[in-house]
């Protein structure tokens, strides 16, 4: 009997998976049998440095900026056929740097463009496989984000973004859904999970008392790819440990 979660023979392209949570999701992937392809920012994968979490070996690589919606718009398509398309591209600029216009922009590019732009793009490849969309956004998009406001807004409207597309595009025979990640150790994370105090006071407000781990944020995503969430549509999965709670 083969597995709900078995993914063997079908394509997955995870966009922001070079490091941290989205490498984490494509080799979750890939170890349930997909063939994974990540988009990354630099030039190529001999580039990243293991020690920010990158692990690209057995997965294929395209440098993406989709930042520039005419970089996501040239980029060619990783495989003939789509089964899952997950959006975990994101950046923050700290320093209150978001409250100037070029760090909005940039993020806002990044966070929220970007997510509208590469659906569209595979749009026509997930409906003729009857696939799915899985959108990373934070539980930062449920509150308030001291010193990051276009972080906030970013990821708040990509929980608006999932829920609008899941509806829209349910009739083409795409699902859309995502996660919400609480505080998960990536290079993102660094400002809190590298300073002592602001760690310890972090893991005082999580219920399960750790912080989320790559493989975390994979296990949610691989669940809303299969079968096994084949009536779920729209929805943001919070995966936090209870730290929204």
């Amino acid at each position: 009997m083969t597995s709900d979660t078995d993914f063997t023979g079908k394509t997955v392209l995870v966009v922001g998976g070079s490091s941290g949570i989205g490498n984490g999701i494509a080799h979750g992937f890939a170890q349930r049998g997909a063939k994974v392809h990540v988009w990354g920012t630099k030039p190529t994968a001999a580039d990243y440095d293991p020690a920010d979490g990158s692990d690209l070996a057995g997965l294929g690589y395209t440098c993406v900026d989709v930042g520039d919606p005419d970089a996501i718009e040239a980029a060619a398509l990783p495989f003939k056929t789509l089964d899952v398309l997950v959006l975990c591209q994101g950046t923050v600029v700290y320093r209150r740097g978001e409250f100037e216009r070029p760090g909005w922009d940039r993020v806002m590019a990044v966070n929220l463009d970007s997510l509208m732009h590469c659906g569209r793009k595979f749009h026509a490849q997930l409906a003729a496989t009857q696939g799915s969309i899985i959108i990373v956004s934070s539980i930062s998009g449920l509150k308030a984000n001291v010193g990051n406001p276009a972080y906030a807004a970013s990821k708040s409207g990509a929980i608006s973004l999932t829920k609008t597309l899941g509806q829209a595009w349910a009739k083409d025979g795409i699902r859309v859904n995502g996660l919400a990640p609480g505080l998960v150790d990536t290079k993102l994370t660094k400002v809190t999970t590298e300073h002592p105090q602001r760690r310890e006071g972090a893991l005082r407000a999580i219920p399960q008392a750790r912080m989320g781990t790559p493989a975390d944020m994979a296990g949610a995503a691989i669940f809303l790819a299969s079968p096994l969430a084949s009536y779920v549509t729209g929805h943001t999965l919070i995966v936090d440990g209870g730290l929204s709670l």
